[in-house]
């Protein structure tokens, strides 16, 4: 287990370096001037060339890069030209935020999605079976911001049960786990839920009609074993598989929640991102994006080591 771990942590270092290779070309080959958002209209060239020289954008981008790279090994992400604050400590507050946010959609989406997996899978073409693959294929379908101003017309302005934006009550932007910051995180959780609910639910229902209809479930039954017996190997089989998408999807919500955040200005970093694009904020924007980027590379091979402890077969493959 060890040398498989060390073995993937090899292949992961080529990946991450790569990754930030793409995260600073892609950001310095957008259109426009990044000073353009702090300098003054009339500033004379003098003044832009100074302010271009302090951040660095007077140097080769191979220079920058590699420049970039050295402050990024030492844990300094570059300060933002918006704000004048350090990049780690705006992308850490944020990261945090939306660790938070995607942590409980992605619980409430595999708890929900499983569930309905496992009943359509167990139910197939049953009415139970169309009403769960109705319900997986509606969370799939509907764009999630559109669902999210839904609900915020719903329980917010009509029925006035829950607030329609922020994170919490004195607009500070730190979420505490308590009865009023519960109330925010409600809206944009179940909004974000809907997604990976209706993947992991045709996912896990997809693996549990497998699974039942293979020879060892046969056999298992032929012995006498308990249905609650059966359903234990099949949970045990299925899995692997559900972890992994569970994973993916709890990357994908980090990184693809920049609409859900604003529509419900949850000051995670799809909210940074968001100003960080708009005010043009190249620090910010590319701290953000390596941020993100290696959380993903991070999230997977964490769940490429579970998966291999729930399953050893997937180390000798």
């Amino acid at each position: 287990m060890l040398l498989y771990i060390l073995k993937r942590l090899v292949t992961v270092t080529p990946v991450a370096f790569g990754v930030s290779v793409v995260c600073f070309l892609l950001v310095h080959l957008a259109p426009g001037d990044p000073l353009s958002a702090v300098l003054p209209a009339d500033a004379t060239q003098a003044t832009i060339d100074e302010m271009r020289a302090s951040y660095g954008f007077d140097k080769p981008l191979p220079v920058q890069y590699a420049i970039w790279l050295w402050h990024v090994l030492h844990g300094d992400l570059g300060v933002s030209i918006a704000t004048g604050r350090p990049v780690a400590q705006e992308v850490g507050r944020a990261v945090v935020n939306s660790l938070i946010l995607a942590s409980v959609a992605t619980l409430i989406g595999f708890t929900f999605g499983v569930l309905f997996g496992f009943v359509a899978g167990y139910h197939r073409n049953s009415i139970l079976d169309r009403v769960a693959s109705a319900l997986s294929v509606f969370g799939v379908s509907v764009p999630h911001y559109w669902l999210g101003m839904v609900l915020v017309i719903v329980f917010s302005a009509t029925l006035g049960w829950l607030p329609p934006t922020g994170a919490g009550p004195d607009g500070s932007g730190n979420w505490r786990p308590d009865f009023e910051h519960l109330r925010y995180i409600i809206l944009p959780a179940v909004t974000m839920a809907v997604i990976p609910m209706g993947i992991i639910a045709r996912t896990v229902r997809a693996l549990v009609a497998d699974i039942l209809g293979q020879d060892f479930v046969e056999a298992l039954r032929a012995k006498g074993m308990s249905e609650f017996g059966v359903f234990k190997h099949v949970v045990r089989n299925a899995a692997p598989t559900a972890l992994a998408i569970m994973g993916l999807q709890l990357g994908y919500l980090l990184g693809g929640s920049i609409l859900i955040e604003t529509v419900f200005a949850w000051p995670g970093t799809g909210f940074l991102l968001n100003a960080a694009i708009f005010q043009r904020d190249l620090p910010l924007l590319q701290g953000s994006i390596l941020v993100l980027a290696m959380f993903f590379v991070a999230l997977n091979l964490i769940v490429d080591v579970m998966q291999t402890a729930l399953d050893p077969r997937i180390e000798r493959g």
